[in-house]
């Protein structure tokens, strides 16, 4: 299915790895001109080249930047004043006990997974909505309606990508401009692969192995019994960028593999 985004331009946060990655991939391959942010600009250099290679109609474009840093975002908006497409996909997370995140852990939690996401979309959002055409994309997690109690700084901050995403989604009324939430569940991230091959350390069992004997153990409410393919997660991603999803608006998007038991 052609989408409809041959030649839009489009900055995907985090995306020299994991989901941010995927989505980027994904985007080139609908003919979208991805610019690849990462701290670390060697990082960022590898994903161009690796995108131009495989998608050569398209011009990736390196937008190394701690979007976290205020100055850096800044030098950022200088250098890419206009796009078509925001990806807030860039967040950290781990495994927490409540007593043990003090006050400076949620300061740093709200400020990577959140005042980020909302710098970006604050510069970008007034050009789109003068343009009448844009698109901007917060990613969250079913941790965000569903904490499991495990890591609440990080809970804390997806929820508030929701609230945001639904009051930013209100300034588009009555134009071509969409705010929307997308939710994964459990995803197979490179990170997430290396903590399931370390707990299995068994190297007669193949990595399906392994997930299934995880999933059993310890997610045993997915409906899938698998970890989400971050490519799946890009894919939905380039079609809520594409103008066949012009009627989301606000919306919370859930890709949580059955995760989430309600409704709603």
């Amino acid at each position: 299915m052609d989408m409809g985004l041959n030649n839009k331009t489009a900055l995907v946060t985090g995306s020299t790895k994991g989901i941010g990655k995927a989505i980027a991939i994904e985007l080139a391959r609908e003919g979208v001109n991805v610019l690849i942010n990462g701290r670390n600009s060697e990082d960022v250099e590898r994903t161009v080249n690796e995108i131009k290679s495989d998608f050569p109609y398209t011009f990736p474009r390196n937008a190394t930047a701690d979007i976290v840093d205020t100055q850096q975002r800044e030098a950022l908006f200088k250098e890419y004043p206009t796009i078509d497409i925001l990806v807030n996909s860039m967040g950290i997370y781990e495994v927490m006990d409540y007593e043990d995140v003090d006050d400076e852990i949620w300061e740093k939690y709200f400020r990577t997974n959140v005042l980020a996401a909302n710098g970006l979309s604050k510069f970008y959002l007034p050009k789109m909505l003068k343009n009448n055409d844009g698109r901007i994309i917060f990613i969250a997690s079913e941790e965000a309606i569903m904490p499991s109690g495990q890591m609440p700084q990080y809970c804390m901050t997806k929820s508030m990508l929701l609230s945001l995403s639904k009051s930013l989604s209100k300034l588009t009324i009555g134009t071509e401009v969409t705010v929307n939430t997308i939710l994964p569940g459990p995803t197979l991230s490179e990170n997430v692969q290396q903590i399931i091959d370390g707990i299995y350390p068994n190297e007669d069992m193949t990595f399906s192995e392994k997930e299934k004997e995880f999933m059993t153990t310890n997610l045993p409410q997915s409906e899938i019994q698998r970890f989400i393919n971050p490519s799946e997660i890009g894919r939905l991603t380039a079609f809520v960028c594409s103008p066949y999803a012009s009627s989301f608006k606000g919306s919370p998007i859930r890709m949580d593999g059955g995760m989430i038991p309600t409704i709603f």
